[in-house]
């Protein structure tokens, strides 16, 4: 049983999803930018302006982590788990994460980043 509150998990889990979104977004970028793409400026702003929004998100969730004394650190990691101690408040946790598990969460913030874009412009 956990002593972290659901919301503060998922708090938790953000700094560990995040990074990883960027990234794959820089990766991406990168190969956007070398590709033979006739036009390759729509694609370049996409991906720019979704990795902006995640770093102001990722920027809100560690300034809450901060100020609330949250912190998630990477303690070991093999072909299939990735394990995570949360320290929230003076007690430690351990979390198991299933290594497909941390992609598919990961692709699916991805789609929902690139799917958000403000189209009004």
């Amino acid at each position: 049983m956990t002593r972290i509150p659901e919301d503060e998990r998922d708090i938790m889990e953000k700094a560990i999803y995040l990074p990883m979104v960027l990234i794959i977004l820089n990766r991406d970028l990168n190969v956007v930018t070398n590709s033979p793409f006739k036009l390759k400026k729509p694609y370049l702003n996409l991906i720019e302006e979704t990795m902006k929004k995640i770093q102001r998100e990722l920027a809100e969730v560690k300034q809450y982590m901060k100020k609330n004394k949250l912190q998630v650190i990477e303690t070991n990691r093999d072909e299939a788990f990735t394990m995570y101690m949360f320290i929230y408040k003076g007690y430690e946790e351990n979390h198991n994460y299933f290594n497909p598990r941390i992609r598919n969460k990961v692709q699916e913030l991805l789609e929902t980043y690139l799917s958000k874009r403000d189209i009004s412009r």
